[in-house]
């Protein structure tokens, strides 16, 4: 599953002009991202916006199918906040499916942020390392991840080992 996006238009950007962005990211994650004194840019990567911290893509904000936006934490992003809101717990069966951008079925899905609600960016990891497997739309909400045994539970759009996690920056 190959995109072929390149990224366009990268630019220096100053905290202040993406403070609304990346404080509704520190928000909606229950984070603190600590980007004072970061080298701040932003470039667009297909139809998503990236936000690289120190020149590392460490924010996306992208659209739903409603077009309305939302800005979440890239992998890379994931691996210095790995106690960050909206997450969802897979077993290792479903670690190489996760791995070639397949979407997350229910049957592998462990636990699961109780605030997720169908339409949620959510991040996937590995229940026993906390690590992050993939990004991805949830289907569901929080109890019928856990609780569901058929069916899919999120739709993948950023996973580890695709383009933007191999990006030589």
């Amino acid at each position: 599953m190959s995109r072929d996006w390149n990224m366009k238009k990268r630019r220096p950007v100053r905290r202040k002009k993406i403070a609304p962005l990346l404080n509704n990211l520190e928000q909606a994650l229950s984070i603190d991202l600590e980007v004072d004194g970061a080298f701040l840019e932003m470039a667009e990567y297909g139809p998503w916006t990236m936000v690289l911290v120190d020149k590392v893509a460490k924010a996306i904000e992208v659209e739903n199918e409603e077009r309305v936006r939302f800005v979440f934490l890239t992998l890379r992003g994931f691996l210095e906040h790995d106690d960050a809101a909206k997450w969802v717990e897979v077993d290792h069966g479903a670690i190489p499916f996760l791995m070639k951008g397949a979407d997350c079925m229910v049957a592998g899905v462990h636990g699961a942020d109780s605030s997720i609600e169908v339409g949620d960016l959510v991040w996937i990891r590995d229940m026993t390392h906390k690590r992050p497997l993939a990004i991805g739309w949830a289907t569901m909400n929080a109890e019928d991840l856990t609780n569901m045994t058929k069916g899919k539970g999120i739709k993948t759009m950023h996973w580890v080992g695709d383009e933007l996690w191999d990006m030589e920056l």
